[in-house]
């Protein structure tokens, strides 16, 4: 296969593209804008694959999309390209609306175009996969699961803004014939993750012997995907997933947030004693505006009718995590120093739109 995957050199985007340029024999055409998120220093290890070609454009400009798209004549567009972050989406809307509804909308009519013009197999088999978040649901209460069918119910700029490209892609379906499938995914984690999210947050601040900030009370549950197993799902749904259909992609791994950063305080006491007990820092910090108390995914669609299972529990995940960010200061440490040191993001006072 040919595959374009926006985003790509973001967490979970990088970690697909190593993922397809490892354990698959497609071609892969990486497209990204480089905003603060993106690092290609988390795709240097198939920099130079022969299967692997970076491209540096804005998904929101509709003429590079659709030039793209013809020149390179895709099988599948791989969709992962969005702002990501709850905190900067209360602070900063904006970016929010143009990169995740305006983005997608230029890459669905860019596709549509393309695909609209392929005869037989060619457009048969093409696929467009809208990669997106359990945050469209809304929060749960402390029993049940999100499945496919669970009304939208989204509470954040960055969440309203996926609802959003969640219904173009569906949209654009059941109106031209497009063959999309939408993936909704829990919170992921692992290598190569931006410093501003919970899990490399807490194992840096530890590390420098910093305040681990916990919003409100800890109790709020989150279902933990290790990126990988999501990458392997991902591949999946592209390459058997039904057009039109909806999968739920989690790791039946749920914990609060407190449980999670004694979770990494335990590990970091174990791989590295100086400075323990790391949870002697933890610290309760007023509560983000809007903040779901729980998400927890049923995977039993894609476990059952594409075979997907998650390898990594989130001790192992967890583990190999904080292992790779002891082992990797070369990555990160230019993050920390020059992008995000780890200051509080999100608060309302600072909303700028």
């Amino acid at each position: 296969m040919r595959i374009i995957v926006t985003g790509g050199a973001g967490f979970i985007g990088s970690a697909l593209c190593r993922h397809l340029a490892r354990e698959t024999e497609a071609e892969i055409v990486n497209v990204d804008k480089l905003t603060y998120a993106g690092n290609l220093a988390s795709l240097t290890e198939i920099g130079n694959h022969p299967r692997y070609r970076f491209v540096k454009e804005d998904i929101c400009d509709y003429g590079a999309m659709a030039s793209l798209i013809e020149e390179v004549k895709p099988d599948g567009i791989m969709h992962l390209a969005a702002e990501s972050h709850v905190d900067r989406s209360i602070a900063g809307s904006k970016a929010f609306v143009e990169t995740n509804v305006l983005g997608t909308h230029a890459l669905l009519e860019g596709a549509r175009r393309y695909w609209s013009g392929l005869s037989g197999p060619a457009k048969e088999n093409f696929r467009f996969l809208h990669v997106s978040t359990d945050e469209v649901y809304g929060s749960l209460g402390p029993d049940g699961l999100f499945t496919e069918t669970t009304p939208y119910d989204p509470s954040s700029p960055y969440s309203a803004s996926k609802a959003a490209s969640d219904h173009l892609a569906i949209a654009w379906q059941r109106t031209y014939g497009l063959p999309v499938v939408v993936s909704n995914c829990s919170n992921n984690y692992g290598p190569y993750h931006f410093p501003e999210k919970l899990i490399p947050l807490v194992i840096l601040n530890a590390l420098d012997g910093k305040p681990l900030p916990v919003y409100g009370d800890g109790s709020n549950v989150r279902d933990w995907l290790y990126v990988e197993d999501h990458a392997r799902a991902l591949h999946l749904i592209l390459s058997k997933g039904r057009p039109g259909e909806t999968y739920n992609v989690g790791g039946r791994n749920e914990r609060s947030n407190i449980e999670v950063v004694r979770t990494i305080c335990a590990t970091l006491d174990r791989l590295r004693p100086t400075g323990a007990p790391h949870d002697r820092l933890i610290t309760f910090v007023t509560d983000r505006p809007g903040h779901d108390h729980r998400y927890a995914i049923d995977a039993t669609k894609l476990e059952t009718e594409l075979g997907w299972r998650a390898r990594e529990t989130f001790e192992t995940g967890l583990a190999r995590t904080v292992r790779w960010y002891l082992d990797n200061e070369w990555w990160w440490r230019p993050l920390r120093d020059g992008v995000y040191g780890g200051e509080r993001l999100g608060l309302v006072g600072t909303a700028r739109g």
